[in-house]
């Protein structure tokens, strides 16, 4: 219906808006023991007075119970601390703004973080060679456990090569005589016959994530059978 006469205004008003304009670095490299801050950086309409910003995995089974610390800057800028301790992988990065008549809109961005452990230290216990004594020509028999320390605790690793050196009496060198490959506890089991009396070690070399490790010595007595 068309109403003749005069013209009707309506004042209009505009939402805020809010865009994360930028997150830097991306991915955020934390190297081990260290910290890496990240910055973003949020743009807003001139009606927004005030923007608040959070952080947290997308994963919801890594979210931590403590939320990290956000420091506001100057121009709607913000920055968050790294450590090795946090959540290595998919991250969401979320602005909302608030404008002076209480209306709110937010804006949400991904990111990556990247924790650089270092290799994990290992080590190789219960590492045993049986029979302490025993005769010429018969078998001497290695186990031992492979593990590695992860969060603080000592797991048993996998699919690892695990070698055996002997060193005979009287003799200054070391020379291989058995290997074996870990099983999913870390265990590793090998033999070898006995000829002279002497001393066997277990020997893992390492990879691109695990230190090397020796373990301890252990030694057998071979002895000859006599009529």
């Amino acid at each position: 219906m068309l109403m003749s006469g005069g013209v009707a205004t309506a004042a209009t008003t505009t939402a805020p808006t809010v865009e994360i304009l930028d997150v830097s670095p991306n991915p955020v490299v934390v190297e081990r023991g260290g910290e890496t801050t990240a910055n973003f950086k949020v743009g807003a309409s001139s009606d927004v007075q005030k923007v608040e910003l959070s952080v947290e995995p997308v994963d919801s089974r890594a979210r931590t119970l403590r939320a990290k610390d956000v420091k506001e800057l100057e121009n709607w800028r913000f920055s968050v601390p790294f450590n090795s301790n946090d959540f290595e992988g998919k991250w969401k990065a979320t602005a909302t703004a608030t404008d002076k008549e209480g209306k709110t809109v937010s804006d949400s961005s991904y990111f990556y973080v990247d924790i650089r452990r270092g290799k994990a230290d290992t080590r190789i216990s219960r590492f045993s060679a049986d029979p302490y004594k025993v005769r010429q020509g018969k078998s001497i028999y290695f186990t031992g456990r492979l593990q590695a320390e992860f969060d603080d605790e000592w797991k048993g690793v996998r699919n690892q090569s695990v070698s055996v050196y002997y060193r005979a009496n009287g003799s200054s060198g070391w020379k291989w005589v058995a290997s074996d490959k870990t099983d999913w506890r870390g265990k590793f089991s090998a033999k070898t016959r006995a000829w002279k009396s002497g001393t066997f070690k277990a020997v893992y070399k390492g990879s691109w994530k695990l230190d090397g490790t020796t373990s301890r010595s252990d030694y057998v007595r071979v002895y000859r059978w006599h009529r």
